[in-house]
């Protein structure tokens, strides 16, 4: 199915794609609807419009992340509803994703999510932080603010990403890093050619630039790179970004199935509960935690399959390397420390964040609102006690994993067996695994 979207949230959504889109003087977009014959025989309705310099700088988009999907915005091969070309009465709210069509060769469509990476509000401060950090009147250029920094220079020195160039940075990602996970991100970052090396020998200055933005302001689509969905981690698939956009495999945000039918609640239940465990527990020895967790960081596909929908939250700690401790120090604080969040802010210390956090997290915040009321009696009891154990942080770390097993127990032959469930159909029939 091909996601639709109404007058006023096409508005909205057209509204920030028009604002992040920039890196032009004059830039010209044109959208049009989405087409299930071939798009050749299909009436177009087209509006174009043009940018200036409207938005505190025109090179947004250079400083930014990478521009390997921009081009498929400008062939018109992302394709949006044509509600958007009615009218541009923008109103004053704005959306933080929005469903789209993306094309590989202009015949064959799929669904897809473009995000932005940060907020309208996060957007205007860290330009004002930018500008105002050199003393600059109302607008400047952001590209050009950022190369002068300290930070960057350093940057452009360094032959490999290393934990003193990170030193400072505001993303959980970044809070504890080793050696092994940054050289992870310079070897599969796909916003350069010739990807598959440690060294940054292959990176333009502005390819630094890039990935340094990326880092300081959302390393979601970092996440989405260093460990994809297709190697069975449980993201989904990077498509490409432009600005401070990305573009990523279309999912239901979790809070959409509260309130669902008992068997889909318990099969999604089961699911969360397993990628805690892979977040936990895998073979690279990382652990993932999320630094606080709501509905809408967990999507689902068509299929039903459940997955990380946003990773902005997620820190790792390398289990098997060990990791350098980064503080937020006045030394190592600099324009992008504080690019989207306050530069006082401290966040705990790696060493102080156990297993159990998340699980606990989740168990306190979500699997309530997916399971109370769900099921007869006496299985509800049984999973609101179990929801209940695995909720009390005050529990040691294997009370706290024993009750989660416990509820996956409850809630496995809950789980029917049927289409409706395509990513484990027809297997479930033949396998009780699925």
């Amino acid at each position: 199915m091909e996601p639709e979207l109404g007058p006023e949230a096409a508005a909205r959504c057209l509204h920030w794609l028009a604002l992040l889109l920039l890196g032009l003087s004059a830039l010209s977009c044109s959208l049009s609807s989405p087409a299930s014959p071939p798009p050749s025989l299909v009436p177009r309705v087209r509006t174009s419009y043009h940018l200036g310099r409207t938005f505190l700088g025109l090179d947004k988009c250079n400083a930014c992340i990478g521009t390997s999907i921009c081009k498929k915005f400008f062939k018109e091969e992302i394709r949006f509803d044509n509600s958007l070309a009615s009218h541009l009465e923008l109103p004053s709210d704005y959306l933080p994703s929005c469903p789209a069509n993306y094309s590989d060769d202009s015949k064959t469509w799929r669904p897809v999510e473009i995000l932005r990476l940060i907020s309208r509000y996060q957007n205007d401060v860290s330009d004002r932080r930018i500008c105002a950090s050199v003393s600059a009147p109302k607008t400047c250029s952001i590209e050009r603010v950022l190369r002068k920094t300290e930070r960057f220079q350093k940057w452009l020195q360094a032959k490999r990403l290393t934990p003193d160039l990170v030193q400072g940075l505001s993303s959980p990602l970044l809070r504890c890093p080793s050696q092994r996970l940054l050289d992870r991100v310079v070897r599969r970052y796909a916003e350069v050619a010739d990807a598959g090396s440690i060294f940054m020998d292959h990176f333009t200055d502005r390819d630094k630039l890039r990935l340094l933005y990326t880092l300081a302001v959302n390393t979601h689509p970092i996440l989405l790179q260093i460990f994809p969905g297709a190697e069975g981690w449980p993201l989904p698939k990077y498509l490409g970004s432009c600005g401070r956009l990305l573009v990523s495999t279309s999912t239901r945000p979790l809070q959409e199935f509260y309130g669902a039918p008992p068997d889909r609640a318990a099969d999604l239940a089961y699911q969360l509960l397993g990628v805690l465990e892979s977040l936990r527990s895998n073979d690279l020895n990382y652990f993932f935690y999320f630094t606080h967790v709501d509905a809408g960081m967990f999507g689902i596909f068509n299929n039903g399959h459940l997955f990380i929908r946003d990773a902005s939250a997620l820190g790792v700690i390398d289990k098997q390397e060990g990791s350098q401790i980064t503080t937020r120090t006045r030394e190592n604080q600099d324009i992008f420390s504080c690019l989207v969040s306050g530069c006082q802010a401290q966040p705990p210390s790696c060493d102080t964040i156990p297993e159990k956090h998340t699980l606990v997290l989740v168990c306190q915040q979500l699997l309530p609102q997916l399971l109370q009321g769900r099921f007869p009696s006496p299985v509800q009891e049984e999973i609101d006690s179990a929801v209940a154990h695995c909720g009390e942080s005050s529990r040691p770390d294997p009370e706290v994993f024993q009750a989660a097993s416990q509820l996956k127990d409850i809630l496995r032959p809950l789980r029917t067996c049927n289409p409706t469930f395509a990513y484990r159909y027809p297997d479930c029939k033949y396998n009780d695994r699925y």
